[in-house]
């Protein structure tokens, strides 16, 4: 067993999470700075103030990822940095920042791939309804426009939006992302339509823009499940429950991929939703099935599942799983059935977008960060990519979710994803072991796992 040749390996970071606030230099604010400054929205009052000064540290942060031997880097560009209040004028040095980093990483030989929105909605369209408001089609749209302007001569890979359950699930639905807002069923459908034709006019936008060949993809959250047995009825059950809606729950895969790659909405779902379906115009649905380049995915656990007698079932994870500190359940198994059946499904090359572990990491009395948890983690994980490759699965890449500690969103400072510690007082960057673990994993092409 091996990784295919030319296989790459990678890690991921998102914009509000490292860099330090989009208000910086003539930048603008984004809901994260809204929501982060508003009482009891995130842990310990904590915000993205600083995060890891990646905006002003980036160069550290470019030698950091040689160190690692990454191949490729994954991260996002925060929206109103470009443009202050989300459409019209661009703010030039926040473009440049951009601008310098993909320099720096071709210099290093290592290939951006660029998301190009990961959460930090300008503040400014929040105001004009955000998501809700079907013009963010058209602002994405020139959002992008203004991107691929920059940089669409030296960018090679481009990925339009990450996690749209998230975005609209956790931000918009639950409440505990950023807006904050808590919306109705019927107003959660409009405002992912309204991201699914935004994908769809930023690929356009991309495609037409783009100075050189590029690859396009897709980052949502894989729902995954796995079957508790290999037969093949528990097989067909555990296929069956990631591509279907038995309830209206945000956290699917069909609603945020069928439309995408398969060119319509699935048809439980339609029925599932028939009253609360929002405005669909001609020609969306045309729109937002712009042809893709690879299918990325979000994993990070799975559910298992059997064949009981009216269908398939969920079952309860085994009574003292390991769980990471997020309390995620460890489950190999998601790296192999997941890419397998979104393979068979979408037919797409898969690269796993993101993929780790929170956990409680700090630095030893020895000065050194020994996260063997991680190494475990990642080694059990990559094992049933690897399988998964060598049953037939086209995967093409792997990026580790995070190249660095970071704002984890709600939880604040508190969970450390890092192969690289930050000390958030002084923000000196340690290695961790599994940093170390990483770099021969990749010298190696997988061997060493």
């Amino acid at each position: 067993m091996s990784f295919p040749r030319g296989f790459i390996w990678g890690a991921a970071t998102a914009s509000y999470q490292i860099e330090g606030t989009s208000m910086q230099d003539g930048g603008g604010k984004s809901i994260w700075d809204m929501f982060s400054h508003t009482p009891g929205k995130v842990f310990n009052g904590e915000t993205g103030d600083v995060a890891c000064d990646h905006y002003h540290l980036w160069r550290e942060d470019i030698a950091l990822m040689q160190e690692l031997k990454l191949q490729a880097y994954r991260f996002s560009l925060s929206w109103p940095r470009i443009m202050p209040d989300g459409v019209g004028a661009v703010n030039p040095v926040g473009l440049e920042f951009y601008d310098r980093l993909v320099d720096g990483l071709l210099e290093a030989g290592i290939q951006p791939y660029v998301t190009l929105f990961h959460w930090d909605l300008p503040y400014e369209l929040y105001c004009r309804g955000g998501w809700l408001n079907r013009d963010c089609v058209e602002w994405f749209a020139d959002y992008a426009k203004v991107v691929v302007d920059r940089l669409g001569d030296r960018v090679l890979n481009w990925m339009t939006l990450n996690e749209p359950q998230c975005i609209v699930g956790l931000g918009m639905e639950s409440g505990q992302h950023a807006p904050g807002d808590k919306l109705s069923k019927a107003e959660i459908l409009r405002a992912a339509h309204h991201t699914q034709v935004a994908h769809g006019r930023a690929v356009q936008t991309l495609r037409s823009g783009t100075k050189i060949p590029c690859r396009i993809g897709y980052a949502p959250v894989g729902v995954a499940k796995y079957p508790i047995t290999n037969s093949v009825e528990d097989v067909a059950a555990a296929r069956e429950a990631m591509f279907s809606m038995k309830t209206d729950s945000t956290w699917n895969n069909t609603w945020w991929m069928d439309p995408i790659f398969l060119g319509g909405y699935p048809e439980d779902g339609m029925k599932l939703f028939a009253d609360k379906l929002p405005p669909i115009l001609p020609g969306d649905m045309e729109t937002i099935a712009q042809p893709l380049d690879f299918f990325g995915a979000n994993i990070y656990n799975a559910q298992p599942v059997k064949m009981g007698k009216d269908g398939p079932e969920d079952v309860e994870h085994a009574v003292g799983i390991g769980r990471t500190t997020y309390h995620w359940p460890v489950t190999p198994e998601a790296l192999y059935w997941g890419p397998k059946f979104f393979y068979e499904r979408y037919k797409k090359p898969i690269i796993i977008t993101e993929n780790g572990l929170g956990n409680t990491d700090w630095v030893g009395v020895d000065g050194k960060v020994h996260d063997g948890a991680r190494i475990d983690f990642l080694t059990r994980y990559l094992r049933e990519y690897e399988r998964a490759i060598a049953d037939g699965v086209d995967a093409i890449g792997y990026f580790q979710w995070s190249l660095m500690d970071n704002f984890e969103w709600n939880e604040g400072y508190k969970l450390r994803f890092g192969l690289t510690h930050v000390d958030y007082q002084t923000l000196k960057r340690t290695p961790k072991d599994s940093a170390e673990w990483y770099s021969r994993v990749i010298e190696t092409n997988g061997a060493t796992l």
